[in-house]
């Protein structure tokens, strides 16, 4: 058992860091170019692999700064969740502006647009009762039986 896992162990780390080596940028590869790291690896699997892994490319610094949900330098650094990143949630206010072109809901100046709107579907709805009347299918149309004469979702009348 000893013996193979003295064979898997530097076959994977040398397939883990010459896939590592490939798959990184240009601009993040240190000291020699991508190439030569990659036929270091290749011909020299440990030490290739171990010295790729420690000085051949930058690595990113610890607390994930380069994280969407992380803090920026002063916040303490770390996973933040979306209703507390300040980011997520302009982001969130920008997106709704473009939706629907008249900026958040919360602002003072919605609850105007909201009662006209609210107006408007009123309106509507009695324009709609009023063509339901004219046809004979709305609840007030007149049979008084109960028995069909209204809309499906209206219970019959008690007898």
């Amino acid at each position: 058992m000893l013996r193979v896992l003295m064979i898997l162990v530097p076959l994977a780390l040398s397939i883990y860091a010459f896939i590592d080596c490939i798959t990184t940028d240009e601009q993040d590869i240190r000291y020699i170019p991508k190439p030569v790291w990659a036929i270091l690896v290749l011909l020299f699997p440990v030490v290739g692999s171990v010295s790729w892994l420690i000085a051949g490319r930058k690595r990113a610094v610890p607390g994930g700064g380069g994280w969407p949900g992380a803090r920026s330098a002063g916040g303490g650094g770390g996973w933040v969740a979306p209703d507390d990143n300040p980011e997520f949630l302009k982001s969130l206010n920008d997106k709704g502006r473009k939706d629907d072109g008249d900026g958040p809901a919360d602002t003072p100046g919605d609850r105007e647009s909201d009662e006209e709107r609210l107006k408007d579907w009123e309106a509507d709805l009695r324009r709609r009762e009023e063509e339901l009347r004219r046809k004979g299918d709305g609840p007030g149309s007149g049979s008084g039986s109960g028995s069909g004469s209204g809309p499906e979702d209206t219970p019959p009348a008690a007898p």
